[in-house]
């Protein structure tokens, strides 16, 4: 588990490409305003994109540039994910970014043979975070 500012998410992101340096699915886990959409926008600067990064809260999915997709199964859950043919997008080339995955979610990448990081977040203050990376 890492302390990290916002600044030093860069190197958080570097790490992320090295374990999964073909893409994959990570699944961003953390309370409410913990960062997970901050850390999607550090992702996503990080690849060199300029989009402007928002929550995918009430659209599911965003898609930013060829490589990177951002879901949020927050407001829908894993069933209406699934009724919704997203397991096919997680299939695509690149990195998936996804708040509130749990694990039935989690079980299933790894049954589809998809490489999977849990990136588990906690709030320490208004400008740390606790990040810990696992394999799923």
């Amino acid at each position: 588990m890492n302390k990290l500012t916002l600044e030093e998410l860069p190197q958080l992101c570097s790490d992320i490409t090295e374990l999964l340096p073909n893409g994959g699915v990570i699944i961003l886990q953390g309370d409410l305003a913990s960062g997970k959409t901050t850390l999607t926008q550090a992702f996503a600067h990080y690849l060199g994109m300029k989009d402007s990064v928002t929550s995918p809260t009430f659209s599911l999915q965003q898609r930013y540039g060829e490589k990177l997709y951002h879901y949020d199964l927050y407001n829908y859950g894993f069933e209406k994910f699934l009724s919704l043919g997203m397991m096919e997008e997680l299939e695509r080339d690149g990195y998936h970014l996804v708040e509130w995955g749990d694990g039935a979610l989690i079980d299933l990448i790894k049954r589809c043979g998809i490489d999977c990081l849990i990136l588990k977040i906690t709030k320490c203050d208004e400008q740390s975070r606790y990040y810990e990376v696992q394999r799923a």
